[in-house]
């Protein structure tokens, strides 16, 4: 199940992405009240997926008003190659339009 992302998902999200090798996150940006900022200026182009109630992929976008940009796309490292990432990516690709 794909739907919009809120602050309420902040721990499980970031959980997901340390969990990810690799996932660039900074103090300031990344930290709770930077997700907050950014889902107040996009709170429609943020998604999470998940399965049997648990958190298991996000992607976050937002525009400038001429382009998008997605930021922070992971899958947990136990369902890839599922088509989480593939539905995420369409799903916000939809919302940027």
């Amino acid at each position: 199940m794909i739907r919009l992302m809120t602050i309420n998902d902040y721990p499980a999200v970031y959980d997901l992405w340390i969990s990810c090798k690799g996932m660039g996150l900074n103090d300031a940006d990344d930290s709770e009240s930077g997700i907050s900022r950014f889902l107040k200026r996009n709170p429609t182009t943020c998604f999470v997926s998940e399965t049997d109630s648990k958190l298991i992929g996000a992607i976050m976008a937002g525009s400038d008003g001429r382009r998008g940009y997605i930021y922070h796309t992971a899958v947990h490292p136990s369902y890839r190659k599922q088509g989480v990432g593939s539905a995420l990516v369409k799903t916000v690709l939809e919302s940027l339009k």
